[in-house]
């Protein structure tokens, strides 16, 4: 299947690196090659976005990584999602921002725009005066349904979304839900910006994975130019990364738990979230580690005090969290609420490419830092947790093994962390160029792909966010599960609503 994609890219016209992420403008006929890969469970999709006059969708063919891209100047392309439905957003969102429409597209709902930016299709060739229509949800039919709409405005501080049940009874029959509400307009602000705000801009894209983002874009630029970072900057972004994974997995842990009415593992993982954005300050001068990484390397390096704040973190989450872990599996209560509910089949997980603890809880093995190999993870030892079960509980535990994972690399780059510069200058670029990247994040894989003009300002950038292939699977879920226990669902998959809206 590899071979597939390698022979599509050579037959089409090729543009961008030759090696690192080929690309190449394809015709319809290969755009349903690929298309008919994708239905088959042979390739899986990795992003699918849109410019003015052309869409590009990113495959990972066992392994082997490309872009196909399709012309589009009579604003109309195939439809991706009308054979595979983790497409059908995207195309959405593609026709929002573009105004490029997917044919035979059963869905043509806007996704993004809910008509309150002034403008439609502000990204693509002829921006025009908004006309918003009534959003309809889909319909849904049977003695004693009833439904139940919840947001976008919640009762605590977190990101609006809609959620539209329906309901018999107690048990949840549907859901359906809306996002767009915390669209930024990134990628068109993107657009002309310098490599330096950029990169802010794409550490701002989430705030929970700013690392992860700023990672990604730091690559996606080095790989355009064909720079090389220093061996230094390499390993500590690696412990960057980890830092934000340990947060973010401490923090999840105790917000499951919460939602499950046991607020005292919630206060337990809470002090260890943050102490480690604590060390996190005192390594790298910032609690979320924001505008560290930047292209070229790091902007800040990290100190003997640094190193001293993140080795005690280490030794702290080492004595608190296998008691923790042990009151998590030995607590009745717990077990009985988080225990087969909310189920994820491993059919769908690989249908939708569902990376991070979403994907390993329902035996998706995908881990970017392992089967991509970058550095320096190709030179460490880790291993990815993986469980079969797919229930909120099997998300907790690939949670729990990953901070075990993480706390191991974090031990491993600091007890080989080599001595060095952490930055280099960048090449000028002599004419356009293009690059991407693909990092683990602590919820999955984030895709970042751009292309850089002569001056070397940034002509486009796409941002992917795992969430992406992750929201669609909600609706499963939670369907066949009590009301009630939604929150719990919803809080073991933790999308990102800033990530998924740009």
């Amino acid at each position: 299947m590899a071979e597939t994609l390698k022979a599509l890219i050579a037959a089409g016209r090729k543009i961008g690196h030759p090696t690192a992420w080929p690309r190449a403008v394809v015709d319809a006929k290969a755009w349903a090659v690929a298309i008919d890969e994708l239905v088959a469970g042979s390739w899986t999709m990795l992003g699918l976005w849109g410019e003015k006059n052309a869409v590009h969708l990113a495959l990972n063919a066992a392994g082997q990584l490309g872009i196909l891209s399709f012309d589009c100047s009579r604003g109309l392309y195939p439809s991706v999602g009308l054979h595979h439905p983790p497409a059908i957003r995207f195309e959405r969102a593609i026709h929002d921002l573009f105004g490029l429409t997917a044919t035979g597209l059963q869905d043509p709902r806007p996704w993004l725009d809910h008509g309150k930016w002034g403008v439609s299709r502000p990204l693509g060739t002829k921006p025009a005066a908004a006309a918003p229509e009534p959003y309809r949800f889909l319909p849904s039919e049977g003695d004693n349904l009833h439904q139940i709409p919840v947001g976008p405005v919640h009762a605590g501080i977190i990101e609006p979304g809609h959620f539209r049940f329906t309901a018999s009874g107690e048990m949840v029959v549907r859901l359906e839900e809306r996002l767009g509400y915390t669209h930024k307009g990134i990628e068109g602000l993107m657009a002309g910006a310098d490599l330096e705000r950029a990169s802010k801009l794409a550490g701002r894209t989430s705030g929970d994975s700013t690392v992860a983002y700023q990672f990604a874009f730091a690559r996606a630029v080095e790989v355009a130019l064909g720079a090389d970072v220093p061996e230094r900057a390499k390993w500590l972004r690696a412990l960057m990364a980890e830092l934000e994974r340990l947060a973010n997995h401490f923090g999840d842990i105790g917000a499951i738990c919460n939602d499950a009415a046991f607020a005292l593992m919630n206060a337990h993982t809470g002090m260890l979230r943050e102490q480690v954005l604590r060390a996190a300050d005192t390594a790298f001068g910032h609690r979320l580690m924001r505008d560290r990484i930047v292209p070229g390397g790091l902007a800040v390096d990290l100190d003997q005090a640094g190193g001293a704040a993140i080795e005690a973190l280490i030794g702290e989450a080492r004595r608190r969290f296998p008691p923790l872990v042990h009151l998590y599996d030995n607590t009745a209560s717990l077990q009985d609420r988080t225990v087969s509910t909310g189920r994820l089949s491993a059919a769908l997980a690989a249908q939708y490419g569902a990376g991070g603890y979403v994907g390993r809880a329902s035996g998706r093995a995908f881990d970017a830092r392992k089967s991509l190999g970058y550095a320096p993870y190709d030179a460490l030892k880790f291993d990815v947790p993986v469980r079969q079960e797919g229930d909120v509980d099997a998300r907790v535990w690939i949670r729990i093994r990953e901070v075990e994972q993480s706390l191991s690399l974090i031990e491993q780059i600091l007890e080989r962390l080599p001595v060095g510069a952490v930055r280099t200058e960048l090449p000028v670029p002599s004419a356009e160029t293009e690059g991407a990247a693909l990092v683990e994040g602590f919820r999955g894989d984030i895709l970042v792909w751009l292309r850089i003009g002569a001056d070397g300002r940034v002509i486009r950038c796409h941002l992917r966010d795992p969430s992406w292939f992750q929201w669609p699977l909600l609706e499963p879920v939670i369907e066949g599960n009590i009301v009630a226990d939604f929150p719990l669902c919803n809080k073991s998959f933790n999308c990102s609503y800033s990530g998924h809206d740009l």
